[in-house]
């Protein structure tokens, strides 16, 4: 007696139809595994849905407003603690809740980096000068969502190491940016910013990398701005990560100041940064936190 159905057999299930065109191709259907459901198993990467990008898209228009607030208010002799008091109270204004405050116990509501700092700035009694250049790095969270973005603003007239460095770190943002789209990869991103900023004679943070974000403040993957062509985890529809490029004029190492948050550059010199949400598109990218680089 023959209990195995074959390709070309009627299917059983009475359709009329041969097995191969009817329950076989379902069940071969249904063991394909959604992209979502592969990219949260394979990488722990959460692919947002439509609503998710949208309020991350709320949110993020929020970041952008406060980091226009901060950049018309910046002078000098401002104590970067008046930087810290803008983004509080304007994020607490517009119903959000500003992520650095007690993360990790981290003490302030955003993070001011001044020349030599690389990143995590406390905010305080450090007086900005003529010619520094200062990065202000917002994240806030708006109905549960968070955005992430940064700039590095000039303070008063910029002297020439500090429009380099400033002009080399926004270029090597935006040639990330241009990386991003479904078939390329994690390593495509760090690839080509590492091949700019070195062609310039500067250096690429290793320590601090990109993060997904959305859902929470740092989500997987991780993006390094740096590595190889076509190395890493494939770009997807509905990813959504930051990219922020920490550039140093001169060599890449770093050190951390007894506050256990401020990273400073090894040799003191400069560092300048520039940082976005970005959201991989069926097409390409589209920006969160869209501001003019």
């Amino acid at each position: 007696m023959k209990t195995k159905v074959g390709r070309n057999d009627p299917c059983p299930c009475g359709s009329g139809l041969k097995y191969k065109k009817c329950c076989a191709l379902k069940q071969q259907q249904s063991a394909v595994e959604p992209l979502k459901d592969a990219y949260l198993r394979k990488h722990r990467i959460q692919l947002k849905e439509p609503k998710d990008i949208e309020g991350i898209r709320r949110c993020g228009k929020l970041v952008v407003e406060t980091l226009q607030a901060v950049e018309a208010a910046i002078r000098p002799g401002m104590e970067t603690e008046e930087i810290n008091t803008i983004v509080h109270k304007m994020t607490v204004a517009r119903g959000a809740v500003p992520a650095p405050l007690n993360y990790r116990g981290f003490p302030k509501s955003v993070c001011v980096s001044v020349n030599e700092v690389i990143c995590h700035g406390i905010p305080g009694g450090r007086v900005l000068r003529e010619g520094d250049i200062v990065n202000v790095d917002v994240t806030s969270i708006l109905e549960g969502y968070y955005a992430d973005a940064n700039k590095t603003f000039f303070v008063g007239a910029p002297g020439p190491e500090a429009e380099k460095i400033v002009r080399v770190a926004a270029a090597c943002l935006r040639a990330g940016i241009s990386m991003v789209r479904p078939g390329n990869t994690v390593g495509d991103i760090g690839w080509v910013i590492q091949d700019l900023a070195e062609s310039e004679g500067c250096s690429v943070v290793r320590e601090f990398v990109g993060h997904g974000v959305g859902f929470e403040f740092h989500e997987a993957p991780q993006i390094p701005h740096y590595g190889q062509r076509g190395q890493g985890i494939p770009l997807a529809p509905g990813m959504v990560f930051t990219i922020e490029p920490m550039i140093n004029l001169g060599g890449k190492e770093l050190r951390v100041l007894k506050d256990n948050w401020t990273a400073v550059t090894r040799d003191g010199s400069l560092s300048a940064q520039f940082e976005q949400t970005l959201l991989v598109t069926d097409e390409g990218c589209e920006s969160l936190t869209p501001y003019r680089l």
